[in-house]
């Protein structure tokens, strides 16, 4: 049985750089119901003083797996296991664009982007269709964006993007952003800022891109959207179509600093917030897609979010890996992280 070791991504954050390694395991388990090996014995060992997760697999990782797992949030480098040499496993990413997309922007509050990557891979693989997203084209919604962590990921994997936030100044930092380095990366692209409207009432703005990373591609109308709605998430479904998303995920308010404003003014509980807010998202989520939310434990108790998805018709993943992705961001945040399919 052919085995294999992970040498972990180093993160910047010291706290998260801690909890990585639980939840690689946890999201290679996950990543395991899309592969054609079964994947077994998966575990943290240490070689040569450097640590690794290790796991075994049914037969060899072919090319179809490799293009899967090349995308684990927290993967550095692959090695195959053998007779104590480790043999390097060339991995290829799907990475459309240069990831300083991700690593530039730096403010209070701001997602961790592997963690990010982490969501929208587990979100990914609770589709209907878990094994073969790297070749589709699919449309991402973000319904509480803040500056744009999960758009940014989204575009890195050559999805379309949509985000709603009600926040303007996180609007204008993103519109700023994105603008400045799709000219300082001289990507072929279309920007249109304006007032978003329905019916004639005023919503909030909204920024919509069309870019191409290749010129040809752009030429021929090959083009991927980004869209960025300054309006309240309840308005999704005003906003949207129904069922034209493949794909929702967001980091959710770990407290009271974050809502949306409707009829009464900022709803300030996360737990308001998300149950008024889930069966809105879902009805713009496309059958067979999948929603995936993480959130503060320390204000929404697992079973009373699963509760609100269960409610609105989405089928919550649970066991196994699904049950060991909590970890600490800091004394007041434990984050947890719940993704849930669509029947098709």
């Amino acid at each position: 049985m052919p085995e294999y070791v992970i040498l972990v991504l180093p993160s910047a954050n010291r706290v998260y750089a801690a909890s990585s390694p639980a939840l690689l395991r946890a999201e290679l388990a996950a990543f395991g119901t899309g592969l054609s090996a079964e994947v077994s014995a998966i575990e943290e060992i240490e070689l040569g003083g450097v640590g690794y997760v290790k796991f075994a697999c049914a037969a060899p990782l072919g090319e179809r797996d490799l293009a899967l797992l090349s995308n684990l949030s927290s993967l550095y480098a692959l090695f195959e296991l053998g007779d104590g040499v480790l043999r390097p496993v060339a991995v290829h990413p799907l990475a459309k664009a240069d990831s300083d997309l991700l690593t530039i922007q730096k403010y209070p509050g701001k997602t961790n982007e592997q963690f990010t990557k982490l969501l929208l891979n587990l979100t990914l693989l609770a589709t209907s269709r878990p094994a073969d997203w790297p070749d589709r084209e699919l449309h991402v919604l973000d319904p509480l964006c803040g500056r744009g962590t999960t758009l940014n990921q989204a575009v890195m994997y050559g999805f379309d993007a949509t985000g709603l936030d009600v926040d303007t100044r996180d609007f204008e930092a993103y519109e700023q952003f994105v603008k400045t380095w799709l000219r300082t990366k001289r990507v072929k692209h279309t920007a249109e800022s304006g007032q978003l409207r329905r019916n004639k009432v005023r919503l909030g703005r909204r920024l919509d891109i069309e870019y191409a990373f290749d010129k040809d591609d752009y030429k021929a109308g090959r083009t991927r959207r980004l869209s960025y709605l300054n309006a309240d998430t309840l308005t999704t479904d005003e906003v949207l179509r129904p069922a034209s998303v493949d794909l929702i995920v967001t980091d959710a308010p770990y407290g009271v600093q974050h809502g949306s404003h409707r009829d009464t003014g900022l709803a300030r509980s996360p737990r308001d917030l998300l149950a008024a807010a889930i069966p809105v998202w879902n009805r713009v989520l496309r059958p067979g897609g999948a929603i995936g939310i993480s959130w503060n434990t320390h204000v929404l108790p697992r079973e009373e979010l699963v509760a609100i998805l269960e409610r609105a018709g989405l089928a919550v993943r649970a066991g196994g890996p699904y049950e060991e992705l909590a970890h600490r961001v800091d004394q007041a945040i434990v984050r947890d992280l719940v993704v849930a399919g669509k029947p098709a």
